[in-house]
């Protein structure tokens, strides 16, 4: 039998060996044979599939938006699925910016003026609402 056991084929794609089995399970991996003596022995093109795994998150994708692309492509469905999904996940990352910039702003604001507390603020021109923060209760009623 021929294949890469499970040692090979993670230290080839810069994962660990739970990685591997954890895909197993999600069935982004198929299943590997055994040798006789137990071994799981992965094809060769394992590795470059966990490659573009691995790509696929750093460009945001979750593993299920993986595991869906990966089935897609399996089936041989000729779509824009990659497209499409390419472009939502762009419009995420592009909100998930403006929220990021919004705080980075908050933050600069409470650090400029000095703020002390966040419930007790004694800075002149406090960014953050504290009094208002104190007298409301987390689902938005007057304390």
């Amino acid at each position: 039998m021929e294949g890469l056991r499970t040692g090979e084929v993670a230290e080839r794609a810069g994962v660990n060996i739970q990685t591997l089995r954890y895909y197993e399970r999600r069935g982004l991996l198929a299943e590997p044979v055994r040798s006789n003596g137990g071994h799981r022995l992965y094809p060769a093109d394992t590795v470059a599939l966990l490659t573009v795994i691995k790509a696929a998150q750093r460009l945001g994708f979750t593993l299920d938006e993986v595991a869906g692309l990966l089935d897609a492509g399996r089936r041989r469905h000729p779509n824009a699925d990659l497209r499409q999904r390419a472009i939502d996940k762009i419009a995420e990352i592009d909100r998930k910016i403006a929220d990021l910039t919004a705080i980075r702003g908050t933050l600069t604001q409470v650090v400029d003026a000095r703020c002390d507390s966040l419930t007790d603020c004694t800075c002149a021109d406090c960014p953050i609402p504290y009094l208002t923060i104190a007298t409301t209760r987390p689902d938005g009623a007057p304390a």
